[in-house]
Parts: C-alpha cells; sequence; structure tokens
C-alpha cells in the first residue's frame, strides 16, 4: 500500500450513500467506489441507484457500487431502508446523511407546509437513519480506526442566505448542530462525525441556476475562488474524512463553499472616508 492509499484509501470499507443517485451524493459515491469501498447506494428512486451502480462498477476501481430503492421520508421507510442494509452487511464503515430537499417561495407566501416536510427529511430523517444504523456502525469501529458519518449540510446554513429557502437554509443550520451533537454522542462508541458545507456544486437541486455553463459562469463569479464547485472538490474532502487521514476528525463543519463563508464586506469604513 502506497503512503497516498495509506492516507485517503477506503479499501475493504463498507459505506451507504443516501441521495446517491445524483449530484453530491453520486460525486462521493463514486469518490469511495474509486477509493476501493464497497458502496450502497439508496435513494427514492432504485432503478435510478442501480443505473448509478453499474455505472460506477464499469470504471473498473477497485471498489464496487450497489443500488436499491431507501427512503427517508418517514419512520417506516427509515426502518424499511435499515433492514434492507441490515440484510446486505453485517458492519458499516461510513454512513453519508446526504438525502435531502428543498422548498422555495416568496417570503409572503412561504407556507407551513415547507417546514414540515423540509425538516421532516433533511433533519429528523438523517437523525432517525443515523440512530438506526448506529449498531452497524459501532460493529467494528476501533480507536485506530473509527467508523464515519457525514452528513451533507449548505453554506447556506452557514452564512445568513434564503433566497426563498428559508425552511431549507434553516434545516442545514440544523443539520450542522446536530453534526457537532452527534460528534460528542457518539465518540465513546468510536465514530466520528463531520458535516460538509457546500457551496454551489452542480446537482439536480441547483439545475435551475447552475444546469449549463453559462449560469455556472454567472454564479461562480459570486464566489471568492470564482467558480462553482466540482466534483474532485467532493471527492478530495470525503477521501480525507473516510480514509485514515482523518481519523482524529469529528465535529467539523467543512466549508466547500470556495471562500463564501468567511466572505465579508470589501469595504467597511470606506464610504466615510
Amino acid at each position: 500500500m502506497t503512503y497516498l492509499e495509506n492516507l485517503f484509501g477506503v479499501s475493504g470499507k463498507t459505506a451507504l450513500v443516501t441521495g446517491g443517485a445524483t449530484g453530491i451524493g453520486r460525486m462521493m459515491a463514486e469518490a469511495l467506489v474509486r477509493g476501493g469501498a464497497r458502496v450502497l447506494i439508496a435513494s427514492r428512486k432504485g432503478e435510478a441507484c442501480e443505473a448509478v451502480a453499474a455505472e460506477l462498477n464499469a470504471l473498473g476501481a477497485s471498489g464496487s457500487a450497489e443500488g436499491f430503492a431507501g427512503d427517508v421520508g418517514s419512520e417506516e421507510a427509515i426502518n424499511t431502508l435499515t433492514a434492507e442494509v441490515q440484510s446486505r452487511t453485517d458492519r458499516l464503515d461510513i454512513l453519508i446523511n446526504n438525502a435531502g430537499v428543498t422548498w422555495g417561495q416568496p417570503y409572503g407566501e412561504f407556507s407551513h407546509a415547507a417546514w414540515q416536510k423540509v425538516f421532516n427529511i433533511n433533519v429528523a430523517g438523517m437523525f432517525t437513519l443515523t440512530r438506526n444504523l448506529t449498531p452497524l456502525l459501532s460493529a467494528t469501529a476501533s480507536d485506530a480506526d473509527p467508523a464515519r458519518i457525514i452528513n451533507i449540510g449548505s453554506v447556506m446554513g452557514t452564512v445568513p442566505l434564503a433566497e426563498g429557502a428559508y425552511s431549507y437554509s434553516t434545516s442545514k443550520a440544523a443539520v450542522h448542530h446536530l453534526t457537532r451533537i452527534l460528534a460528542a454522542e457518539l465518540a465513546g462508541k468510536r465514530i466520528t462525525v463531520n458535516a460538509f458545507a457546500p457551496g454551489p456544486f452542480p446537482s439536480k437541486m441547483t439545475a435551475f441556476a447552475i444546469g449549463n455553463e453559462e449560469g455556472q459562469e454567472k454564479v461562480g463569479a459570486n464566489v471568492p475562488l470564482g467558480r462553482v464547485g466540482s466534483p474532485e472538490d467532493i471527492a478530495g474532502a470525503t477521501l480525507f474524512l473516510c480514509g485514515r487521514g482523518g481519523a482524529y476528525t469529528t465535529g467539523c463543519i467543512l466549508p466547500l463553499d470556495g471562500g463564501m463563508s468567511v466572505e465579508g464586506p470589501a469595504n467597511l469604513f470606506a464610504n466615510a472616508l
């Protein structure tokens, strides 16, 4: 094993990626397969997960993928997904809580139902699935090689930015806080819990704005580093947190946002001078 493989490889590990058929979830699933892991990909659309698994298996990488239907929209559905995972493996080294929804409406029209739906999936669903799978995660976790959980938050949960997605932004702030709570809760079980707080990345959820090159250029111009995110940005962070290099990192909200979360006013006192 090379030095880099030892630090960032995930050979022999088993991972579950929810919402892994598209967007950031798919990027993470591919990174783990290329890194040598066995990756279970689940989302509401089982056929899409099966198709993505076939694509990843065709890469000729050292890992493998399996796709199937799995929903986090209700307790019953989460219990079904839990049973499906348990039927496929007796250990889980990596859990990626990526499944999520958004809702956009003008402030004056924003509905109560938008809060119920978004928080039910983005926060409650994430928590319940994590709770259910904790025994599998702790089964073979150790001091030197803890199990890993990565929750997908958002830069919109870090900075006060909604753009009509009030419940989504607030739910992602809740994801960040819950990540820190679970990091403390599960440390004794030798499970690390971290989150990504991504800026704009191409996905089904962001296709309305950056679904083409022109949109990516326009939105990228608003990011301090001057571009939207790429699959490599997600892959590198995923393999860091899931490999040996990330074994001592927990409770981290990693800002994959091109500098958006630390951007301040360019000239605070300029107009007074």
